[in-house]
Formats: C-alpha cells, structure tokens, sequence
C-alpha cells in the first residue's frame, strides 16, 4: 500500500481499503485458481496493480466513460482501474471461465459496484465502449481486428475513443501499422522501480 500512495498520495479512504484488502484476496484465490504466477504473487502491488494504473497516470477517464477490459485475467488491468475510477463504467472479459470467476469474487469481496463481467470472446461481445483496455494480450494488430467495431462514436474524454494497452519491451514493429494513430508513454517516467525500465502505456485511437 506504502508503494500505491507513494505515486497516488489523493486515493480516499474507501479506495485505501480496497486496495489494501486485495492483497489477501488475490493470495487466497491464487492457492487455489492460479491466475498469476506463483512465483510473482508476493510482487502484487508492484507488478499487477501499480502496473494497471500506470493508465491512470496518462489519462483520466470522464465520469460514465464505458471501458471493456479484455483477457482481464484475474482483474488486471480492470480492478485497479475501477477502484481508481469509481464513476466510471467496466466490463471484463476473458475467454477462461476460472479466471473470470476470480475477478467476479475479489470485486464482489470488496463491493466495487461499476464492473460486470463476462466469460466470453471478444469477438462476441456487441456492446460499444469509449475505451478498449488491455495487459499484452496479443499483438496490436490482431488486437485492433478484433476490437476495431467495438468503439462508440461518442466522445466525452481528452483522448479519442480508443485502445489502450500495457505493453513491454521494443514495439517500434507492432506499433508501424497504426504510426499515425498511436501515442506511447514510458512508464519509468511515472515510477521508479526497476520493473517499469521496459514497460510502456501504448494507445491507438480507434
């Protein structure tokens, strides 16, 4: 939690508690769906949840903005945002049923109300959203195929309705496709810590 306030020193007190009660939900869930590596669970607020807000730290999302977290996984990046962004409106889906059993708990645990989920494909989800979020689920223009149909026309925020995704390393081929639609940001610029040295905020308007 110390690492959370240290780079958002504004969060409230409903949203400390929440934060601070993940760790014993994930470590519990964990023992028995693995959702993330055993090796990397004592990393949590580090590697999952700080790494899910570093979207947080490239814009902030208006108040009823409609965002789908695709291949959440466990949650990620998908709780941490809707715990940051109480007004805001989440649906998470992931293709693994056990997976998205998880997220439903640990939301259901600490009371989030803005997130619905769904054990489904992207591919058949109808609805529209402003913003399409995403932990490096698949290359960007696999990604784009897939979610291209699924941005609304109404625009309510700073950025174009768009994909936005957590990504690491060299991307300078992933992103040629789309060169003029996307913005990258480097997250070492936001946070010091080591892990974040390759670790970027990738968006392509939609």
């Amino acid at each position: 939690m110390e690492l959370l306030l240290k780079y958002f020193p504004e969060l409230d007190e409903k949203q400390k508690e929440q934060f601070a009660a993940l760790g014993e939900l994930y470590t519990d869930w964990n023992a028995k769906i693995n959702v993330i590596s055993r090796k990397d669970i004592g990393n949590l607020y580090e590697h999952h949840v700080l790494h899910s807000l570093g979207i947080a730290k490239v814009i902030h999302f208006s108040p009823e903005t409609k965002i789908m977290d695709l291949g959440t996984g466990g949650g990620f990046p998908g709780i941490p945002l809707a715990i940051f962004f109480p007004e805001v409106k989440f649906h998470l889906v992931d293709s693994i049923g056990k997976k998205v059993r998880v997220a439903s708990e640990v939301a259901n645990s600490i009371g989030l109300k803005n997130v619905t989920f769904s054990h489904a494909r992207a591919e058949e989800i109808k609805d529209m959203y402003d913003f399409v979020v995403s932990r490096a689920v698949m290359p960007l223009t696999d990604l784009m195929k897939i979610i291209r149909k699924k941005f609304s026309t109404h625009q309510q925020n700073a950025l174009p309705n768009g994909l936005i995704c957590l990504k690491g390393g060299e991307l300078e081929h992933e992103t040629m496709p789309f060169r003029n639609k996307t913005t990258m940001w480097n997250l070492s610029d936001y946070f010091d810590e080591d892990f974040f040295e390759t670790k970027k905020v990738v968006y392509v308007a939609g």
